[in-house]
């Protein structure tokens, strides 16, 4: 028996085809034009093939036709399989495949009985209904997923058994930059642990008045925090320093310093000395003694600070006040030496100063690609007490602990050392991440030595500066994949029980290289990769590249078409074909006058965040990063110098094509996003992933953060969806079986357990991190605390000035 739709619903019925054939259209009609672009690139036939069906559903819904969802049901059938053999079973890559065609299918079957009742057919609603009905609960299943985390590797095994602190291991301080002097970002604290950590409350906050930006260019808040007896030492984006009390935040003191740059302004850390304490003198055979200091000074208790304008200054633990017989006035400059071009931000210090001994050794930043001719990146080393320089390790010059002769400089352009390092006393070696001589993506004028400390891992003798050897991780870098964290000396085990002290180091290209901290060599497997050169002449290309293969490799697989992702099918298609556009042939991509793509691009992979360590276990912690980077060289003109990068991180970046003075090119290049803002590769975009050193395998790897205070074109989603997004910070690891972590895009602080990475935990901070939790035990209540610094997420909205205490209640 035929039905009639009634006069009455025929107005709306027609709009809602009208409206609904439109919706097929548009889509239909994108997908054949960028389909089409698709296969001439070599692309997914399925775009095109789906387009041209969608286009025909979409004439047959406006003319009211059954046929129209036919077609649709056809297109779909074939998405779903189409999604499954393009995808596999990873729900982030489906659900972009699959949401939106799915709302359209359900839209149709809907619509479906008012079309056969307008042709003057039976309805057939209960089938059509039905169908409909299951597409809906289908996408609210994916709905509700999209709330799950979906770990990328999940842990297996049994939960890692809580073990008590040894009494003679308790930390009394966290007093360095990484927890301790190697590096390690470990808390030998247990009163908070994974069965009370949700009893964590916050107990003091503190706020600085040094606001920051959040623009990646200008004032950032990156401070990790030190503690020593019943003060905590922290510094503001311009350096200013405060001493705030263990247990209650109070303010106690604060240094004025005031550092002033144009851009890039930010203080990671700073140092600690106290000269009564009795020297640490080297235990392994043939290491240099520690140079012993005076303790009569007026100021023996130090907090140091080096500032991006060029400057070290020492100020009293106790009191805050210049350490006169620092320097002049409790200052050395910074800019000695080193020539023209100095003003920030071409030359700058921004991690925290080191502290190796009775010598504070200071490295640089040197702005990336504005030109050949820069400052040097010579790396200095000064009295603790007196600010006297003792050595400086110049990687230019033929002699690298040449002394200057009056009037003379370092070497330009020479390699830096801009990332934390870390210092071994039984050793009296420092260990520095080493990044590569101006420009970074063009090596056409490198030199030998270049060739010798790019990029690589350094160790050096503390007392005299003398090299003991040296690690290069990237030959001939070009994707400025210089060493960006902290090397992390840790015991390591080997495959037959025993352990070696070694240096474990990630870099941005994705990879661990774990060295012997005496001789510098691979403790596990490195190969030499072949890889392929690009067309710019006179290039020096290495034929092969360093490749970690027996640790893990993290977020740096070779991407094909199928890992392009969107928001949408029509974002992820436009990424689909800028991927098949550009030049790609993996991990080192070199870049030439043609668009190629770098992925892990030149923010990582891992950054300066760091690694933390579980010696108890033998895991080890890092956050990553997955932001895939295209370029371009461009012959430059003399007109095209009018054009200056002012240095900041953002230089070259989305710009346009910037000159690089002194070299034959210009550089294009910006991060590879969709339309909307969103990486093209498929989620995560950031992930916590533990590395069992034992079985040198992943662990547990799970996204990090959420899209909550961030989303596409920068507008906030308010979705706490566990994405996994970009992360600039680095995590902390306790004896509670606990890793914490702040520094996502989303404004939290939040603990995980380290057996499995489950979240246990979250406190909602008022503005993003982007430093890295510490923890320590009061001296006066024996209560444990976790302290982190908010001054807002990179390019997040939002900015503060916090200091944030948590303990239990």
């Amino acid at each position: 028996m035929s039905e009639q739709l009634s006069s009455k619903a025929q107005p709306v019925f027609k709009i809602w085809c009208f409206i609904l054939g439109l919706a097929l259209l548009i889509t239909g009609l994108f997908y054949i034009v960028g389909g089409g672009k698709l296969v001439s690139l070599g692309g997914s036939w399925y775009f095109l093939i789906a387009g041209i069906l969608i286009t025909c559903s979409a004439f047959f819904v406006f003319k009211k036709k059954a046929a129209g969802v036919a077609l649709f049901a056809l297109v779909f059938a074939g998405t779903l399989i189409w999604s499954w053999f393009d995808a596999g079973w990873d729900f982030w890559a489906l659900f972009s495949r699959l949401m939106f065609p799915a709302g359209l299918f359900a839209a149709l079957m809907f619509t479906l009985p008012s079309i056969r009742r307008y042709q003057s057919q039976n309805g057939a609603a209960a089938p059509a209904y039905a169908i409909a009905g299951m597409t809906v609960i289908g996408m609210l299943i994916g709905f509700y997923q999209m709330f799950q985390p979906h770990p990328t590797v999940a842990a297996s095994g049994q939960e890692l058994p809580l073990i008590p602190v040894d009494p003679a291991k308790q930390q009394v301080s966290w007093e360095h930059y990484g927890g301790d002097a190697e590096g390690t970002r470990f808390a030998a604290l247990d009163q908070i642990n994974r069965n009370n950590v949700k009893g964590l409350k916050e107990v003091w906050r503190f706020q600085t008045g040094d606001l920051t930006t959040g623009s990646g260019n200008g004032a950032e808040d990156q401070v990790t925090p030190l503690q020593v007896g019943d003060k905590v030492f922290v510094c503001t984006p311009h350096n200013n320093i405060f001493a705030l009390d263990t247990d209650t935040g109070k303010q106690l003191w604060k240094a004025e310093v005031n550092s002033k740059a144009d851009a890039w302004e930010r203080c990671r850390g700073v140092a600690y000395f106290d000269a009564t304490q009795p020297l640490v003198q080297p235990t392994l055979a043939g290491s240099t003694p520690v140079t012993a200091v005076a303790n009569n000074t007026v100021c023996p208790r130090r907090v140091y600070t080096n500032t991006p304008d060029g400057r070290l200054i020492a100020v009293s633990a106790d009191t805050g006040e210049r350490c006169k017989d620092f320097g002049i006035n409790g200052t050395v400059n910074l800019l000695e030496g080193l020539g023209d071009g100095t003003a920030a931000p071409r030359f700058e210090v921004t991690s925290a100063p080191t502290i190796a001994g009775t010598t504070i050794v200071i490295g640089s930043r040197i702005a990336d690609n504005v030109a050949a001719d820069m400052p040097g990146g010579v790396i200095r080393a000064y009295d603790v007490i007196t600010g006297e320089l003792r050595w400086a390790f110049d990687p230019r010059n033929s002699n690298p602990n040449y002394v200057l002769k009056p009037g003379e400089i370092y070497k330009r352009s020479s390699a830096n050392s801009w990332a934390a390092m870390s210092y071994d006393p039984q050793m009296n070696t420092v260990f520095l991440p080493m990044g590569s001589s101006s420009v970074d993506v063009w090596g056409g004028n490198r030199q030998p030595v270049d060739h010798k400390y790019n990029t690589s891992v350094l160790a050096l003798d503390a007392t005299t500066g003398k090299e003991k050897w040296v690690y290069q991780t990237v030959h001939n870098d070009l994707w400025d994949f210089d060493l960006p964290m902290q090397p992390s000396l840790v015991d390591f085990p080997m495959k037959d029980g025993s352990t070696k002290p070694a240096v474990v180091i990630g870099t941005k290209s994705g990879q661990f290289f774990v060295l012997d901290r005496v001789t510098g060599k691979p403790l596990t497997k490195v190969i030499e990769q072949p890889v392929k050169p690009a067309d710019i002449p006179n290039e020096q290309y290495s034929a092969t590249q360093p490749r970690s293969v027996e640790m893990p490799q993290i977020g740096n697989q070779t991407l094909t078409e199928s890992d392009m992702w969107g928001a949408t099918p029509f974002d992820q298609l436009m990424c689909r074909i800028n991927f098949k556009s550009m030049r790609y042939e993996g991990l080192f991509t070199a870049p030439g006058t043609d668009v190629s793509l770098s992925f892990p691009g030149s923010l990582g992979g891992m950054n300066w965040g760091s690694i933390a360590f579980d010696p108890t276990h033998r895991y080890m912690f890092v956050n990553d990063m997955r932001l895939g980077l295209w370029i371009q060289l461009i012959k430059q003109t003399p007109e095209d110098l009018k054009i200056q990068a002012n240095g900041g991180e953002k230089v070259n970046t989305g710009m346009g094509a910037v000159p690089m003075k002194g070299t034959p090119y210009k550089v294009n290049k910006n991060r590879f996003m969709s339309v909307l803002g969103i990486p093209c590769q498929k989620p995560p975009f950031g992930t916590m992933t533990a590395i069992d050193l034992t079985t040198r395998q992943v662990a547990w790897q799970v996204p990090l953060g959420t899209v909550q205070d961030t989303g596409p074109m920068g507008i906030k989603m308010g979705l706490k969806a566990p994405i996994g997004m970009p992360t600039i910070g680095g995590p902390m690891a306790t004896q509670g079986g606990l890793v914490f972590f702040a520094a996502t895009q989303d404004y939290y602080l939040r603990a995980f357990n380290s057996s499995n990475g489950q979240e246990l935990w979250k406190s909602r901070l008022p503005v993003g991190s982007q430093g890295t939790p510490i923890s320590y035990v009061s001296p006066k209540t024996g209560k444990q605390y976790v302290v982190i610094s908010a001054g807002g997420a990179r390019q997040s909205p939002d900015h503060g000035d916090y200091v944030i205490a948590y303990a239990l209640e």
